[in-house]
Order: C-alpha cells, then structure tokens, then sequence
C-alpha cells in the first residue's frame, strides 16, 4: 500500500549470493558487519516522455537493476561511503553540514541529497553518523535513472538509521525534491516508481496528488532495454534544464494570449486545465498561438511585457542565462501530444484489444518521432538504434529516460525475442569495440520489477 513505507524483509543471506558478498566486503572495509540493507530499482519509461515536469501522468516500470546500500549506524556524526566500484572514490562528511557541488554531479552527491532531504523533513539536528557500502547494477549514465535510485536509496537509508517512518508517496515526493540540490529540474517520475513499483505491472504514475495506478502489460511481448552507450548525465548538461524552461516559457505565453494570470502559470498542464479544454484541443491552440520559427529573448519579453532583466530574474533560471533562442512551440506540441499518447497507451493495456500490441507499438514509434523532430532529445546513435530495433522485428520501439545518449525500450514479440536479440547484438554492438565490451550488460529484456525495499539479516 501506497500508505506504509517499503517493507522490511527478513533474508537468509546465505540464500542471496549479492548481499552476502556485499556484507563481506563491508566487513573488510570498515571492520564491522552492516545492520540492514537497503534497495531502490532502476526504471524504464514505456511512454511518457519529458512530461512529468509539465504535470502530466507518466507510465514507467521498475526494472531489476537497482542500486543496493549495505548500512551500518554509527555513534560518530560521520557519514562514510564506499562504493563495490573501485572507479567511484570513497567519501566522507560530517551529518551536520551538508555540502552539495552543484557544479560536479559525482556519485555521492546524489547520496547527499537523499541524506539532506531525510534531515531537513523531519529537522534532524544530531542525525546518526553511518557507515555505508554501495553497490549498482543499473548503468551509468543511461537514462534508467540510476542518480534517482541512489537519491531514493538514500534517502531510504537515512529514514531507518533515524528510526523514521514515512509512507512511499511521502519518500517520493521528498526524493523528488531533494534531488533537485544537485541542480536538476526533474519531474518525480522516476523516485516514485522507485518507491511505488511492484512486481508484474507498470504504473500508471500522475502528479498532484501523486498516485499510482497498475498497467497491465499485455501478454505475448516482451520489453526490451538497449543501451546506445552514448553516457547522458543530466545534471551535468544544461540540455534537460533548458527544455524545462522552455516548457514554462510555453505554458506563460500561451496563459499571456488566453488572458490568464501568466505570472502564476509554470506548466503546460495548469494551462489547459485553468481552459478547461482537451488535450486536442491545445494542440490546435499551440498552432494558433505560437510560431515554429525559434523565440529570441528580446520577443518573449515582448509577447509577455516584462522587461529582459525581469524574464532573468524571474522565470529564467541561473543557468539559463546566456541561452538566446527557445523553442517554446515545438515543446508545447511534443508535450501535449505525448500526454495524449500515455492515456491512450492506459486505455489500450486496459481495453486489452485484439491489436494491442500492434496499437501500443505505433504509440511507441509516434513517441520516439516527437521526441527525436519536436523535443530534439535524440542523437544519432538513438535514432539508428530505433531503426535497427524495428528492422529487428520489434512492434514499437522509442529512446527512454531523457535522452541525448542512453537507452532505447522496445516491444517485441515473445516468439521473436531470440532472433531479436541477435541480430540487435550483431547490427549494433559488434559493429563497433567498445559497445562490443559491454553488450552483456546493454542489451536485456525486462519485466516489471517491485520498488524499494529494505533487507534485514534473519
């Protein structure tokens, strides 16, 4: 239930081979054995791109990858971490003072900003000093929200060494929140399928209240994950940031032309429901509206009758500032027809259709064009991926989490899921060394997975 935490499991670790070599390793790293352990899953977006930001419902499921924290609690104000990867450095600080580097996204920073949500909700002022070991399955960098899943493993983390409790949406939502101290202007999409996910079925996820629904997947196809290995880290590039803005800018100037308090307006969604109108129906609004030709700066202060010192001070932000053309038509129309496609992708899962398969797929496809002509949140290698995934023999196929590097998801039927594989593996992977080093880990399919959950020694 959406009302209680994530469960607590009592686990035999002989029985789970990767907990018992995680508590092993922390036993040689810090001479003690770990107290409890705790899990927050990867996901993958089936549809439903870039649009929780702009209020609109998504459909993600969590993935077996997931990021996995071996925890001990400590009487020292101290928090030291360590990573099973000898690629991530050790780090450690003091619980009272918690710095984020805004400027440099490293792996424990994102564990900062579960840390310091925790704290700062329930104003922790002596919270306990621990001893952490952390090991990831999810690849880096890979739009399957492996930053998110560390940010909700911590936070999960930081509740249970405190003697906390929280229910799942609360845990979401103050993830959410506190993975933006590392600058990222992301959504809550991807903390609240981390910590409401369950196994055998995608949710359904909407915004304001959070809630989640189940998606039942239709039978006879498999989803499957590729990596283009092309690394996307989103805090480190302005791309996703800037898309934010310009989805804010749209939402002003569309609020500015229907006579609406633009001021107070900051997402597509809050627009069409102070018009009270249909999601077609902006569609053909945006194309009233706004020009496909790019928006300077100096026409938004026009259209909107601010000055360019007051679009900096108060709707761009910090970053932003030296960006000089926005795009605000081509995001509006990706967003409002993306949401579209999400109610539609439900209906089908639940009307459950003859077609489906064939019905989602096309949804899928659709998506991927928008994200790739009106979002431009693809790249080269994402587009040929898509291609070589549909000539495979996948139904639909689109890039997933934010793009610019990362994965595709596709569709493919259960029966064609080998041969699918293979020819994937030998158009894309083995063209090329270094995707040829880590196919094993790029190419997988995928079932819905459960969300997070705390393990604790029988």
């Amino acid at each position: 239930m959406a009302g209680q935490g994530p469960a607590a499991l009592p686990v035999q670790l002989v029985e789970q081979p990767r907990l018992q070599k995680l508590k092993e390793m922390f036993i040689s790293k810090f001479g003690s054995a770990p107290k409890f352990y705790a899990r927050a899953p990867g996901r993958v977006n089936l549809i439903g791109e870039h649009i929780d930001y702009c209020g609109y419902a998504v459909l993600p499921m969590a993935i077996e990858q997931d990021i996995l924290i071996a925890v001990e609690p400590v009487q020292t104000q101290v928090v030291q971490l360590a990573n099973t990867n000898s690629s991530y450095l050790d780090f450690s600080t003091g619980v009272n003072n918690i710095q984020i580097n805004k400027t440099k996204p490293q792996w424990h920073n994102y564990f900062l900003c579960g840390l310091k949500g925790i704290q700062e909700h329930f104003g922790l002022n002596n919270p306990t000093g621990m001893n952490c070991l952390l090991d990831g399955t999810i690849p880096p960098s890979s739009g399957l929200s492996s930053s998110s899943a560390l940010v909700c493993c911590a936070g999960l983390v930081t509740l249970r060494a405190n003697g906390k409790t929280l229910s799942k949406v609360e845990l979401a939502e103050i993830c959410t929140k506190s993975e933006r101290y590392i600058g990222t202007e992301g959504g809550g999409m991807d903390q609240s399928i981390s910590f409401l996910a369950e196994e055998g079925t995608a949710k359904l996820i909407e915004f304001n209240p959070l809630r989640a629904t189940d998606v039942r997947l239709p039978s006879g196809a498999a989803f499957v994950i590729a990596n283009s290995c092309v690394e996307m880290n989103k805090a480190a590039t302005s791309h996703y940031n800037i898309r934010v803005m310009e989805c804010r800018l749209a939402a002003k100037l569309l609020s500015k032309s229907k006579g609406l308090d633009w001021k107070k307006m900051s997402r597509l969604n809050d627009v069409q429901t102070k018009l009270g109108v249909s999601l077609e129906e902006m569609l053909t609004i945006v194309e009233e509206v706004l020009h496909p030709e790019p928006y300077s700066t100096e026409e938004i202060c026009k259209c909107l009758g601010i000055s360019l010192e007051e679009l900096r001070s108060q709707i761009l932000s910090p970053n932003m500032q030296d960006v000089c053309t926005f795009k605000p038509y081509q995001r509006a129309k990706h967003v409002y027809s993306e949401a579209a496609r999400v109610v539609e992708f439900q209906q089908i899962c639940s009307a459950a259709p003859a077609n489906a398969l064939q019905l989602l797929g096309e949804l899928m496809s659709q998506s991927h064009i928008s994200c790739r002509d009106m979002f431009e949140c693809s790249c080269p290698e994402l587009d040929r991926l898509v291609d070589i995934c549909l000539q495979s023999g996948a139904i639909g196929s689109r890039l997933t989490g934010a793009g610019w590097g990362g994965c595709t998801v596709s569709m493919v039927p259960s029966d064609k899921l080998n041969t699918f594989l293979q020819n994937v593996k030998k158009a894309y992977y083995q063209t090329d060394g270094q995707r040829l080093a880590v196919e094993n880990n790029s190419l997988f399919a995928t079932k819905p997975g459960r969300g997070a959950l705390v393990f604790v020694e029988a």
